[in-house]
């Protein structure tokens, strides 16, 4: 195919290994690839110009190639700078002629000048991944928000920060919560990042999990995926909560729950999937034993304070890909010896691995080709106002990945739904 695309990509010779991985990834998201095959006849997105904020996986490369198929000119770049997958990018320039601006280890600077170069497109709808471009936008561009139709929202981190711009009042188009969709956040969130966390801190250290204590900080729906597959895999689990609801029900699935000044006495490895900052904080860092491992399956790399870590130190040194150990000043600390960060305290799970496996991934970016559409559909029609895709949605995607499975349902009777939509109808 004859590119006709800009592009900034490490190498565009590492397109055919890249095609060879999309192809594997579209064979486990039969729910997306539906959707394509509808986009590819209906055309419902033509006309449209969008930006897409993600990590550039095998996973995402489907998703692009799904929009594409639905008619919308997309540009594609990096939300994290670990987790581009370099021959993914080259195959999706080289061969499905998309604008991809992303290479994995780009530093901070090349990513905003990427949101930029985005941004100089003029995007209608925004496909963001921790709100930095909605945010970036809304800041320095604010000519360019009145061609907004609405933007989408896949991370728990992004949501919060888009909830903070409606308080603000800043949110002056419609922004749809991927990730409050039933079919993603049950699923991505708990059995993705689970699976693919624990794959990230194996990969990047080959240590054994059994008879390790795993310390899992935030216990949402990321944080009882990780903690459950701990648990599988023999660890002792524990979990630490500001939430006393989400504390309660830790303990209540088996977990030991407890404040982390004393979890991080007793912690071999640290996981956090909160979505805030500094909850490995400096006091932390001063008691947890010689050769305790963090890392970090939030979207943002300030869970973990490494700008405190490095003070107290008196040496850092990459000791294995992926793992940097800090050698704690005993002048400066409670306790000797070192703690080893993993991923350079970003996303582990694509840092150290390949991200969420693609058949999790099948749902969460249905919902997102989705809510792309549904967007388009209701242009002019939606609330500037933060807000879920409507059940039905929900309702077709579970459907169609039930189909998939090769699994079917009971439906309710004439008497059943007489029965729910009663009330004259008793025992």
């Amino acid at each position: 195919m004859e590119k006709t695309v800009n592009y900034e990509i490490a190498d565009i010779n590492l397109a055919e290994l890249g095609a060879q991985r999309i192809a594997w990834a579209a064979k486990e998201m039969p729910v997306l690839l539906k959707i394509r095959e509808r986009f590819a006849k209906e055309k419902p997105l033509t006309g449209v110009k969008m930006i897409a904020c993600a990590h550039v996986t095998t996973e995402t490369a489907n998703l692009a190639i799904t929009l594409k198929a639905g008619g919308v000119d997309c540009a594609l770049i990096a939300s994290n700078p670990l987790s581009t997958q370099d021959d993914v990018a080259a195959s999706l320039v080289k061969h499905h002629d998309i604008a991809v601006y992303a290479m994995k280890g780009e530093s901070t600077e090349t990513y905003l000048k990427h949101v930029e170069i985005a941004l100089d497109t003029k995007p209608q709808i925004i496909m963001d991944d921790g709100s930095d471009v909605v945010a970036t936008i809304i800041k320095t561009r604010p000519e360019q928000v009145k061609d907004l139709i609405g933007v989408t929202e896949e991370t728990t981190t992004g949501i919060v920060r888009l909830r903070a711009m409606e308080k603000d009042g800043v949110l002056t188009f419609p922004a749809i919560a991927v990730n409050d969709s039933q079919t993603k956040h049950l699923f991505d969130n708990r059995y993705g990042t689970g699976q693919s966390t624990l794959d990230g801190i194996i990969r990047a250290t080959n240590v054994l999990l059994a008879g390790k204590n795993v310390v899992v900080v935030g216990y949402g729906w990321c944080g009882r995926g990780a903690a459950q597959r701990a648990s599988g895999l023999g660890s002792d689990v524990y979990v630490t909560e500001v939430d006393p609801v989400r504390a309660l029900e830790a303990r209540m699935d088996g977990f030991k729950v407890l404040p982390m000044k004393e979890a991080a006495k007793i912690g071999d490895i640290f996981i956090t999937v909160t979505g805030n900052r500094h909850v490995i904080d400096k006091e932390h860092f001063e008691v947890m034993r010689d050769g305790a491992m963090v890392c970090n399956s939030g979207h943002f790399d300030l869970e973990l304070n490494l700008e405190a870590l490095d003070e107290m130190s008196s040496n850092r040194a990459s000791v294995r890909p992926f793992a940097e150990e800090f050698v704690r000043d005993p002048q400066k600390t409670k306790v000797q010896g070192s703690v080893i960060v993993l991923g350079e305290g970003r996303l582990i799970n694509l840092a150290a691995a390949e991200g969420h496996p693609a058949a999790v991934m099948d749902m969460s970016f249905a919902n997102q080709a989705l809510a792309v559409e549904h967007l388009i559909k209701n242009q002019g029609k939606l609330e500037n106002t933060l807000q879920v895709l409507p059940a039905e949605i929900d309702q077709e995607i579970a459907s169609l990945k039930l189909t998939a499975m090769g699994i079917s349902i009971d439906k309710l009777t004439p008497g059943m739904v007489e029965y729910m939509n009663s009330w004259t109808v008793g025992t």
